[in-house]
């Protein structure tokens, strides 16, 4: 393709290449160059990071226009390479002349260090379409390290649609130690875009299942999922899904009892916001979380129903007694009684006015979330993210407190019942959306903390997290430095030079800005420089009308006899 250029310093990380003219050389193409050195014959690979064209032979910006004219200048195309491994590891530059050549087949993956992988899964394919990027999973599932955030622009990133088809990828892939019991739990914060994993893509081609089959994945939906839906708003009656694309019978409306709400100490979730008087309130929420907790105990003792017994405040008896306790079954009852607890600690009025401010404020958004399950198997609606590989929790149409509570109650269940089992496998994948919603930057907020926890030490107990957000600049500083894998796709450019995108050489920067859907840029530890992939159109539909629909059964109809 060229040779090693003499006009430029060559170092043995990065040198310029002159280019024959027609070249079919662009960005991103991983080259090797081998040159003689002191030590031995040596490899030089790395990859293209720019390519410029120039007039040689010109002084002034008008001499392009004399050039036409019959100036005696010369077209001099060269690309700059970035080295990302040198075989063997000495240090020592390419020579002026060396000839420079693309690499094929095992050579790409020498260049990325992906000859060295021992367990590696799909994540997309190189911007040429020729090769396949791979991951290594030591890094993703605890071994050396964990944990994926993926940043960009809503709506053009496309971060969800990636995050689904990487554990499309990792349950596929071969090298999970127990992929059968491999989980996954993604929280639907968007519409109900992901209602419809276990649906085929009638949007797919002949092309993308080709790309599937390059990959080395098969190009269907996920085949063991399952859909939890908010309830209507309705905390009486029937206990229906709120939801419009799906039947009701194929989802799973879900709510907590008041009994769970005490036994797990799920109030601190009501809490959410991040603002600082949230952390003021904290040691009042926690005394009253203890209470509870000792009443849910108390329950369940006698009897297996939903409520717990609380004393409900108000005057005291003739014989100065207080009011015997009353079963709560329901969010108002729980809140008279929360206010009868909180009152009888030592915190001020006015902590106890501002801590029943913000549940009475948040009544109407929650109620139907911690409800009387009346007659029906209250069970059946508690989410249980090990009955299939892959659950969906749908949080549309939940309002922002509602959303917290769903968020912060599943990522406590699901870290408990993972620490309980005192083993990393089988791994449980975690795809959390708006990241900087949850565990902002400022202030404070149990949630925050969950995830942080996660974050720290999650991979001790396979805990992985896949957070994606918007702007990695507004997250909590170490929930987007923890992740050994950091990806990134249309980056707003302001945002891309803040710091948390150190690991993008300049150049990069400024090609998030312009990069389109279904193209991202992927940093792992064990390549040197980030690499910008491709991925294929999701074999599963995301939304209701690209579903795939079975072909029309035929009619068979009875013809006369006197017709043949």
């Amino acid at each position: 393709m060229g040779r090693v250029i003499g006009t430029q310093d060559a170092t043995p990380l990065e040198f310029w290449v002159w280019l024959e003219e027609g070249e079919p050389i662009q960005v991103d193409d991983a080259i090797v160059v081998e040159t003689d050195s002191p030590n031995g014959p040596l490899k030089l690979f790395g990859m293209v990071d720019i390519v410029r064209a120039r007039h040689q032979g010109s002084t002034f910006d008008s001499d392009v226009v004399e050039a036409e004219r019959g100036l005696p200048v010369e077209l001099s195309i060269a690309a700059h390479v970035k080295v990302t491994r040198l075989i063997p590891e000495y240090y020592y530059p390419p020579m002026p002349g060396d000839p420079v050549r693309t690499v094929e087949d095992e050579e790409f993956a020498q260049a990325l260090f992906m000859d060295k992988m021992e367990r590696k899964f799909p994540i997309g394919l190189s911007l040429s379409g020729k090769e396949v990027v791979y991951g290594n999973l030591d890094f993703l599932n605890g071994r050396k390290g964990a944990h994926m955030n993926i940043s960009g622009v809503s709506g053009i990133a496309t971060k969800t649609t990636y995050a689904t088809f990487l554990l499309h990828s990792l349950l596929h892939c071969g090298h999970l130690t127990d992929a059968k019991n491999t989980h996954a739990i993604i929280f639907n914060v968007k519409g109900e875009d992901l209602l419809f994993l276990d649906k085929a893509s009638n949007v797919m081609d002949v092309e993308d299942e080709a790309l599937y089959a390059q990959l080395g994945l098969p190009a269907e939906p996920f085949d063991s999922v399952q859909f939890y839906v908010p309830p209507t708003e309705s905390a009486r009656g029937p206990i229906m899904p709120k939801v419009s694309s799906r039947k009701a019978d194929e989802v799973t409306p879900y709510f907590w009892t008041v009994r769970d709400f005490c036994r797990q100490r799920l109030l601190r979730y009501l809490f959410s916001e991040g603002g600082e008087d949230a952390s003021l309130l904290s040691a009042l929420t926690y005394q009253v979380e203890r209470k509870l907790l000792e009443a849910a105990e108390d329950a369940e003792k006698d009897d297996p129903g939903p409520g717990v017994l609380l004393p409900l405040g108000g005057d005291l008896a003739e014989d100065d007694s207080p009011p015997p306790p009353t079963e709560v079954r329901d969010f108002p009852t729980l809140l008279r009684a929360m206010e009868a607890i909180a009152s009888n600690t030592n915190h001020s009025p006015g902590t106890v006015g501002a801590f029943m401010r913000r549940l009475y404020s948040a009544e109407d958004k929650v109620s139907y979330l911690i409800r009387d399950p009346a007659d029906s198997d209250a069970a059946r609606h508690a989410i249980n993210w090990r009955n299939k590989q892959v659950t969906v929790v749908s949080l549309s149409g939940l309002y922002e407190v509602g959303k917290s509570f769903v968020v912060g109650s599943v990522l406590q269940q699901i870290q408990e019942e993972k620490e309980a089992t005192g083993s990393a496998e089988p791994l449980c994948f975690i795809v959390v959306d708006e990241l900087n919603r949850y565990a902002p930057r400022d202030g404070w907020s149990p949630i925050r903390e969950r995830l942080l926890e996660i974050a720290e030490r999650g991979r001790s107990s396979g805990t992985i997290l896949i957070g994606a957000q918007q702007t990695a600049s507004e997250v909590e500083r170490r929930i987007v430095a923890n992740p050994a894998f950091r990806i990134v796709g249309r980056l707003d450019a302001a945002e891309a030079e803040r710091a948390e995108y150190g690991f993008l050489p300049p150049t990069l920067r400024k090609r998030a800005a312009i990069l389109t859907s279904g193209r991202m840029i992927v940093s792992q530890p064990d390549i040197p420089t980030p690499v910008p992939i491709m991925f294929p159109m999701p074999a599963w539909a995301t939304r209701a009308d690209e579903q795939k629909l079975p072909p029309p059964a035929l009619k068979l109809s009875r013809v006369r006899e006197s017709e043949y």
